[in-house]
Order: structure tokens, then C-alpha cells, then sequence
């Protein structure tokens, strides 16, 4: 496997939680279908679906978030943080310069599920911390 392909969360309200990617975090909206939504992304599919719809596409229910997280890289995570605030986001945690060379923001969506906006810092002279080891991957 080389690259994610899509991400989708499995939402309790379609029409809430597209408001909140649409009008808080100002994703746009490019495709629309029965109790699915995808929006506008570099290199990546994001989508959310109506959870009640699970049992026709998957046979069974989906679990119940949050189990995860899904990360937007940004350019400006301290002006993200303002703006989401004042939007009346519910922040989780930071924004706060992380070990790996991030600095991030974390706040809940209207469902519960952990949203990230992340900052890529300049690396240049910095040693990872503790735990943290970069790994180089072989072809």
C-alpha cells in the first residue's frame, strides 16, 4: 500500500456535520449523493455518511465514535485556532509545537470525532525527543 485514498466518517447527522466542515472549517463541498457528502481536498478523498445508511452499505451498523482522527495540514494554525473559536469550535488542545516538527490544534466535530489542524514547522537543527525516531522507508 503507497497512499490513503479516502477518508469517511460514519456521522449520526449529515446535515450537522457537513454545516460544521462547510461553514466552521470552510471545507467545499464537491459531490453530493444518498447520505453521502465528499468535499474539495489535495490528494485525498474526505466524505461523510449518514451512519443510519451503514446497515444497506455494509450490512451491519458502524461503531461509535470517537475512535480516531482526521488531520488538515494548514499554514496557519494560530490564525485556524482564532477563527474556529470565535466559530464556536470546541477545542480539545493547543495549539502547542509538537516533538515530530508540528504544531497542532485538536477540536471535536459534532460528532465527537477528534479533528486536527496541523502546521508543518521548519525541522532544520531539530532533534526528535524521547520516544520519537524517524525511520527511513525502503523501496
Amino acid at each position: 500500500m503507497r497512499r490513503v485514498g479516502y477518508v469517511i466518517w460514519f456521522v449520526a447527522s449529515l446535515e450537522r456535520s457537513v454545516a460544521f466542515y462547510r461553514d466552521v472549517l470552510g471545507l467545499e463541498v464537491r459531490l453530493e449523493g444518498d447520505g453521502y457528502v465528499e468535499f474539495t481536498m489535495e490528494n485525498v478523498k474526505f466524505s461523510l455518511f449518514d451512519r443510519a445508511k451503514l446497515p444497506e452499505l455494509i450490512g451491519r451498523p458502524g461503531g461509535q465514535p470517537p475512535c480516531g482522527e482526521i488531520a488538515f495540514v494548514v499554514d496557519d494554525v494560530d490564525g485556524e485556532a482564532a477563527r474556529l473559536s470565535e466559530a464556536g469550535a470546541q477545542v480539545l488542545s493547543g495549539p502547542v509545537d509538537r516533538p515530530w516538527g508540528q504544531r497542532t490544534l485538536h477540536i471535536a466535530d459534532p460528532d465527537g470525532n477528534v479533528v486536527e489542524l496541523a502546521q508543518n514547522l521548519d525541522r532544520r537543527g531539530w532533534a526528535l525527543a524521547g520516544r520519537w525516531r524517524l525511520r527511513t522507508v525502503r523501496a
